[in-house]
Order: C-alpha cells, then structure tokens, then sequence
C-alpha cells in the first residue's frame, strides 16, 4: 500500500520550529543462520522486533537503533513501509538482510500539490532557514509537520511532503525476536524506524489560526 501524501490546504498556520524526525523492498543480500523447521517466522500476525540502520541511497546513515530498544510492530497491519514489510515477511530470529526500498514501495514520489505559500510572518524568525522543520495545524486542529523549502522577499514556500519522499532507503536488518499472534490484518498510517508518519489531512475549510503547536 502507498503512503498517502499530504492534500493541497489553505491552512490558517500557527507554526513552530520542531525538530527534524527521520523517518521507515527489494531483497539485495540476507544472511540466513540454521534454524529448525518449526522456529516462527514472521507472518501476518506476529509480534515482531528488528534491530536495523537506515541509510539514503548515498550510503550516509539516516537512523539506526543501536544503542536503542529494537523497533517492535505487528505484522500485516500496514503500519510499516510497504517495501520492508514485504522483504520481512517469512524471516526468522537472527536472520539479516540488506533490504532496499524504492520511492514507491515506501514514501510515494514528490508530490507537486504538497508546496504552499505562506506568509513570511506566519513563520517564527527561528524558522526561516532551508530545511527547517515546522509543525502547522489544520482547519480540523490536525497536526501537520511541513518543511521549509524555499525562502522569498514575502513568501516562504512550505513542502508538505513526508520527509523521505521520493528516496530511495537502504535498511540493514537483523530479526531480534518475534512473538506469534493471530491479530489480523489491517490498514493504518505507516511509520518509518523510528518515527511514525502524520496522517492525511482531509481537506477542509480554513479556520481561525492555532496555537503554536507544542513540542
């Protein structure tokens, strides 16, 4: 399934500067340890935990949970990127893997519609910088991260995009440990290790301005 990307929206925006988050296949290597027939694998279902880095196509490391608590998910409720979920699908404990997601197994293309204009006084001065990330509120009070793209005389352009759209994500992957489970299958927001996504906005009419949205 592909991530749904932002809707174009008129917003009445109470901006504030928050920090940037990282965000979430085609099967390249894997290592396979031995391990008996009857050992779980990951399926539709399961409890899983991973231990995985991050990287962009250029090979710098985007995220990674070393040092940290290994990522934990159900699989089959969609609320991994398609392209890992898929590549995962089938492994056991201990088993690594080099898995690389392509734009439309994960994030979806760049998004044309998603740039807006606002008002260069509706960005705080500590946000008028090329790749800051602001966090906007809809008409319907929904939280929505927006990043600065371009900076004009009066205009800042704000790219609603989710931040890893249109890259290509490389995961090193090792399964920690997964726990069988009959939950079923179900469609929900997807997240990126480690962070989730924001959900669509619906489109709606403007409303009054927001409070600053709080960190």
């Amino acid at each position: 399934m592909r991530p749904k990307l932002f809707p174009f929206l008129t917003l009445a925006l109470a901006l504030t500067l928050i920090p940037q988050f990282s965000a979430a296949a085609e099967k390249s290597a894997e290592k396979v340890p031995e391990k008996g027939k009857n050992d779980p694998v990951i399926k539709d279902g399961a409890t899983v935990s991973i231990d995985y880095t991050l990287k962009g196509s250029d090979g710098k490391v985007i995220e990674s949970s070393k040092g940290k608590e290994p990522l934990k998910y159900v699989h089959g409720q969609r609320r991994m990127i398609p392209g890992l979920e898929k590549a995962l699908t089938g492994m056991k404990v201990g088993e690594q893997k080099n898995v690389t997601v392509k734009p439309e197994n994960a994030y979806g293309p760049i998004n044309k519609a998603s740039f807006q204009e606002v008002p260069r006084e509706k960005v705080p001065a500590n946000g008028l910088k090329v790749g800051a990330i602001l966090m906007a509120k809809s008409p319907d009070g929904q939280a929505i991260p927006m990043r600065v793209h371009e900076i004009k005389e009066k205009i800042i352009v704000m790219d609603m995009n989710h931040p890893m759209a249109g890259k290509t994500l490389v995961f090193d992957v090792k399964v920690v440990d997964i726990q069988a489970g009959d939950a079923p299958a179900k469609t929900g927001a997807p997240i990126t290790p480690p962070a989730k996504a924001a959900a669509p906005a619906a489109p709606a009419a403007p409303a009054k301005p927001a409070e600053p949205a709080k960190k």
